[in-house]
């Protein structure tokens, strides 16, 4: 069902000592979770591949699912939902920002936390990544 209120996106939680990867795309402020919306008739795994070759010009190995985290969406004073299934995931290569990403950094969730501009569903992703101590 369609619902033009709702973002359904695909995230990857990609930890490399300790910390999380976030990706800025050019032109904005705010870091989010690598990867992206999820087109018609995909599933959220087959966007996750898809959005991290486009991203990160890497390939997704051994996804598994982290959850679902439903929040309000970043950027949209309209009310508009976020819901973004996010998967635990090892790349086949470092990633390397192609030309939509301007910046990719890794955070701990403190270091996320205190940024200017923070996407509320990374957040969410964070404290899970805590919770389980897979992060710092």
């Amino acid at each position: 069902m369609n619902h033009p209120n709702l973002i359904r996106t695909a995230g990857l939680a990609y930890v490399r000592d300790r910390r999380m990867i976030q990706t800025r795309s050019a032109g904005k402020s705010a870091f989010y979770m690598a990867g992206g919306k999820i087109d018609p008739g995909e599933s959220p795994e087959q966007a996750l591949h898809r959005e991290i070759r486009e991203e990160l010009d890497a390939t997704v190995i051994d996804a598994r699912p982290l959850g679902v985290f439903e929040c309000q969406a970043w950027g949209h004073p309209d009310g508009t939902s976020l819901e973004m299934t996010c998967f635990l995931a090892d790349l086949s290569n470092e990633p390397t920002p192609t030309s939509e990403i301007a910046e990719i950094r890794y955070f701990t969730r403190d270091e996320y936390a205190a940024m200017d501009d923070v996407a509320p569903g990374s957040l969410m992703v964070f404290d899970r990544m805590k919770a389980l101590d897979l992060i710092d």
